[in-house]
């Protein structure tokens, strides 16, 4: 079994090989554990040396290779032979980097945000290993994530906004373009296993942070990187047709429209999950490939995991990302193409303004077209396969009203729905369903409350996203006062539990809800006094 394990895993490598874009080759000289290590890999994330997959494929190489394979295949077979005292030997494991930090029970929670900039900045170069060195300074979310990550880093730069780091913001979107020309893409996260997969598109809205900043015209600057970015998203449009309706992350709809969807490029167990992809597809009686597919499409939406993805809209064992037109996702991709023409526009190439114009019109018109539900007034992602929408309701709904896509009759439907099903005593839920999936009930996250309380804004639904943001606030300051700590998610529903679900235990830090928390906070000055007062009665 483990030699026909090995077989098939050095077969998806070929086929990765074969079938991966030139602009995804560029950084083959890169190390990626899941691939040079082999069977000692496979062995020691089979084995759970770690509690956390991560932790091996974030190992940074004490020798070539090459050395270690060998001492390997000479040890291996030892009876005394011990996998984890191997790895401690030949391995330096992640940690993070050394830092006085406490929490100031003395200082509320923006001050406390204000101090942690720094303890969650890292510097330009590398520690070895599957990190990628970057050029510039960035933040991390924090806690297990230990790099940067996409979507992650546009809402922390709402928040470094609002400190007026202004030069740091100037340094991420700079690291994200210096991704773009390297390895084609802004990927996952700057770590060599990544590399196959991005995550929701916000370069175009970080660019638009930057240019708040320092003027409109340092979009020019960007021009060539959010092309770049783009025909990424974009590539094989030209192979697409009625009897091939989908290619990488490129959908023809059944009325020619080109739409996109969630894709990764390596049909292999993620490597920082590998036991529980391998465990997954084991037990779903699927083809492995398929689910790995799925599932790491679903991390590249960034939502991984919950029900939206299921067809069952229950278990994760019939995942089917891939074949899902998401709302989100088609949202962004319709800020990118507007910011391109805004880029046009700046360069006085009308043509190419009209083009990317015609472009966005195109895709909003099909977005509206397939994942509106007249019935029930919501939007929903579209199943290209079945020809239907999911009818999960999701806080991806909030997207086409954060971009000002819809009219205002679409707009009362979406907030009605948020109103009636969504709102928690702690903010919104993120879907309606309860699995134990983390991007699921009874769980609120940062990034989808700031897109909501926006969404409502623009159509004039001020007091519903007040209430929200109100909620929200009070609920990270409150688990603040109590732990010292902000985290990646919260449970909105019930105020006295922690969140839950998903790979992982709930981190702490944490990037995106410090951001969010303090351009909340700058959005609404009365949110301020709610610090305050929660701070007093708690002296």
């Amino acid at each position: 079994m483990k030699y026909t394990f090995r077989f098939f895993s050095y077969y998806l490598l070929l086929i990765l090989l074969l079938t991966l874009p030139q602009a995804a080759t560029q950084a083959q000289h890169y190390y990626r554990p899941g691939q040079q290590l082999g069977e000692l890999f496979e062995q020691v994330q089979l084995q759970r040396i770690f509690p956390d997959s991560k932790t091996f494929p974030d190992c940074v190489p004490l020798s070539p290779t090459e050395r270690i394979l060998k001492a390997y295949e000479q040890q291996k077979n030892k009876p005394d032979f011990d996998l984890k005292e191997f790895v401690l030997e030949h391995f330096k494991l992640p940690s993070a980097p050394a830092t006085t930090f406490s929490t100031d029970t003395s200082q509320n929670v923006t001050q406390h945000i204000e101090r942690l900039w720094t303890t969650l900045q890292r510097q330009p170069g590398d520690n070895g290993g599957s990190l990628i060195a970057l050029p510039h300074q960035y933040i991390v979310p924090g806690g297990r994530f230990r790099e940067i990550y996409y979507w992650d880093s546009y809402f922390t730069m709402l928040g470094l906004q609002v400190s007026n780091k202004t030069e740091l913001i100037q340094s991420m979107v700079d690291n994200f373009t210096y991704l773009i020309h390297t390895v084609g893409h802004v990927p996952n996260g700057n770590r060599t296993y990544y590399l196959s997969r991005s995550q929701p598109p916000f370069y175009s809205l970080m660019l638009h942070v930057l240019a708040q900043q320092k003027g409109r015209a340092v979009l020019a600057n960007y021009t060539d990187a959010l092309k770049k970015e783009y025909d990424f998203w974009m590539d094989g449009t030209e192979n697409l047709s009625e009897t091939n309706p989908a290619y990488r992350r490129v959908v023809r709809m059944p009325n020619g429209a080109i739409l996109n969807r969630y894709w990764d490029d390596n049909p292999s167990p993620r490597p920082e999950s590998y036991l529980e992809d391998v465990e997954l597809a084991k037990h779903s009686g699927r083809i492995p490939e398929e689910i790995y597919r799925d599932i790491r499409a679903a991390a590249e939406s960034g939502w991984d995991f919950s029900t939206r993805w299921f067809a069952d809209g229950q278990n994760i064992s019939t995942i089917q990302t891939t074949k899902l037109v998401p709302i989100d996702l088609n949202a962004l991709l319709y800020h990118m193409e507007l910011t391109l023409q805004e880029m046009a526009i700046l360069a006085g190439d009308h043509k190419t303004a009209k083009h990317y114009k015609e472009l966005a019109e195109n895709r909003r018109d099909a977005l509206l077209k397939y994942t509106w539900s007249k019935k029930d007034k919501f939007f929903y992602d579209y199943n290209f396969h079945t020809h239907t929408t999911t009818n999960i309701p999701t806080l991806a709904a909030v997207y086409p009203l954060y971009f000002r896509m819809v009219k205002r009759k679409k707009a009362a439907g979406v907030a009605a729905m948020l109103e009636t099903d969504f709102m928690q005593a702690g903010g919104v839920v993120t879907t309606l369903n309860e699995s134990g999936q983390q991007w699921d009930a009874p769980n609120g996250w940062a990034p989808l409350h700031w897109m909501t309380i926006e969404a409502l804004r623009n159509y004039g639904y001020t007091q519903q996203a007040d209430t929200i943001a109100s909620r929200w606030v009070n609920l990270n300051n409150e688990v603040y006062l109590a732990t010292g700590k902000l985290m990646e998610k919260y449970n909105v529903q019930n105020l006295e539990l922690e969140a839950g679900g998903g790979e992982y235990p709930n981190q702490d830090g944490f990037g995106w809800t410090n951001g969010v928390l303090l351009k909340l906070v700058a959005t609404y000055p009365e949110l301020q006094k709610i610090i305050l007062q929660q701070e007093a009665l708690q002296d």
